[in-house]
């Protein structure tokens, strides 16, 4: 991790558009992060979830970290921002929508290889 915090507005700034990388997002509890870097892959899906359990890795554009990070990690601490070069991860990823609406959201069908994951920024959520 590179100490860098992001506020819970989920307004990051990475300079990866410009580079060709199409990156992802998954928003999780440092201290998960730290125990699947001792396994070689991250198995959760989202929080209290995982993979086996679910099906799939929940993670999301840019655009949604923060309302995400409300609904689910409101109030908590110890949070770390997940960035994920798509064209890194084994796994399949489907852009779907599968709660009804018009919102697309990536979910990885499969354990993430943690070399797909390019940057770890701390996260703050606002209190809850």
């Amino acid at each position: 991790m590179n100490g860098q915090r992001v506020a819970q507005t989920g307004s990051v700034t990475l300079g990866y558009c410009g580079a060709g990388i199409s990156v992802i997002f998954h928003l999780t509890f440092a201290a998960d992060w730290e125990a699947s870097r001792a396994t070689g892959q991250y198995r959760l899906s989202t929080r209290d979830r995982t993979l086996d359990e679910v099906g799939f890795i929940h993670c999301g554009f840019e655009d949604q970290v923060g309302r995400v990070a409300k609904a689910i990690f409101a109030g908590t601490s110890g949070l770390v921002l997940l960035i994920i070069d798509e064209a890194r991860v084994r796994s399949e990823i489907r852009h779907e929508n599968l709660g009804g609406g018009d919102e697309v959201f990536p979910h990885i069908y499969g354990p993430l290889n943690l070399d797909a994951v390019v940057e770890v920024k701390s996260y703050e959520t606002e209190p809850s």
